[in-house]
């Protein structure tokens, strides 16, 4: 789950990290009163949306006046922002937020993650701070370091040392680097992040090390310890489909192709979109419904796949285990009747009450293909929406 750049900097607030003072606002006149409150004579409008790049498409501006917040508040609020990670059809703008502006001496770059190759959480910084962090990591990669958390000792000074060191730190700025990054790792141990990024983190003309923005991704699995992180989550910032899907409890992910999936288990629905490639179309979404799902349950992941306008045909793929066959084809049958489908249907069904299924299947009246093995149902339905 990601949330907005303000609501970032409050959590991390909380962990005793620096970041400048500022207000969300929801309208030009929340704006305004926000700026008269922190006090000026420089603020920061910003654009909130769930992506980066907000400076490059006009979505971040530093004013000097109250005339310039209204101006600037105005002209954000309702725009469509595009950006290099919104893709050509943008965000549109429902909240900004009002910061105090800051004089700038350095932009570094300093995040966290979770490095998969090593089960470690790795903090990863730039003396190449700012917009254009991207282009360094590509033209530049030797100017980012990695630096790895042992899990078993913990965290150390050290790591907060190593750092300070790499963004050329010294004397106090190295001090205030070191007790930051010790705070980041709490916050994101704490609040269970899979992504923590400070870009800029920036040195001060008057040497105060601080966050200039932040943004916050959790994992969606640890969320139900954490109900005030779910409290900040923007569905209108999620693609509708996935939201819909998050109501059933379905792990659903929409992609670019045309032929839409339906699998119960992860791998399997990995395999699955892998062997549609194989076979030269690409997977509309990834769609796992899980190890024991009720008709309803399937119903309503159907009806989310013939949703996206994008879908030319479907493959449903179910290896039954815990999930009975029987169930799913129910589910298949119901909701095809219920959205009056218009595209090709090829089913795979194997396990648990597979007989039943297939029967079911059959008896509808629908024109539903079966498959007979994965490789046979994915060059089914690959011909099916080519032809």
């Amino acid at each position: 789950m990601n949330i907005h750049e303000y609501q970032a900097k409050e959590v991390l607030r909380g962990f005793g990290v620096a970041v400048p003072r500022g207000k969300p606002a929801f309208t030009v006149e929340e704006a305004v009163a926000a700026a008269k409150e922190l006090g000026g004579p420089v603020w920061v409008v910003k654009a909130q949306i769930h992506a980066g790049g907000r400076g490059k498409g006009g979505g971040v501006k530093v004013v000097k006046s109250l005339d310039e917040v209204e101006k600037e508040a105005r002209r954000m609020l309702g725009m469509t922002l595009v950006t290099h990670q919104t893709g050509p059809q943008g965000r549109e703008v429902r909240r900004l937020y009002i910061e105090d502006g800051s004089a700038i001496a350095r932009e570094l770059y300093l995040s966290a993650l979770v490095d998969r190759a090593t089960s470690r959480i790795a903090f990863i910084a730039s003396t190449e701070g700012g917009m254009d962090i991207e282009e360094v990591a590509h033209k530049t990669p030797e100017r980012i370091k990695t630096f790895q958390v042992e899990p078993a000792a913990g965290y150390s000074a050290y790591v907060g040392n190593e750092i300070a060191a790499a963004l050329k730190l010294k004397g106090d700025e190295a001090k205030q680097c070191g007790s930051l990054v010790k705070s980041l790792y709490d916050a994101f141990v704490a609040k269970d992040m899979s992504l923590l990024e400070i870009n800029p983190l920036v040195v001060t003309k008057s040497g105060q090390v601080i966050c200039l923005d932040a943004k916050i991704n959790f994992d969606d699995n640890a969320l139900w310890r954490h109900k005030d992180i779910q409290g900040l989550r923007d569905l209108a910032e999620e693609d509708p489909m996935e939201v819909e899907a998050s109501k059933f409890d379905l792990s659903y992910i929409k992609l670019d192709g045309s032929i839409g999936c339906m699998v119960n288990g992860a791998g399997l629905a990995m395999a699955t979109m892998d062997i549609i490639k194989l076979y030269g179309e690409e997977p509309a979404n990834f769609l796992d419904v899980g190890g024991g799902a009720s008709k309803e349950k399937v119903t309503a992941a159907f009806k989310i796949i013939v949703s996206d306008p994008n879908v030319k045909g479907i493959l449903v793929n179910i290896f039954g285990g815990i999930m009975k066959c029987d169930i799913i084809a129910e589910g298949i049958v119901a909701a095809a009747r219920e959205v009056s489908l218009k595209v090709p249907l090829v089913v795979r069904l194997e396990g648990t009450n597979v007989d039943k299924g297939k029967e079911i299947l059959a008896k509808s009246g629908l024109p539903i293909v079966s498959g007979s093995d994965l490789a046979d149902a994915a060059q089914k339905i690959v011909k099916a929406v080519r032809g």
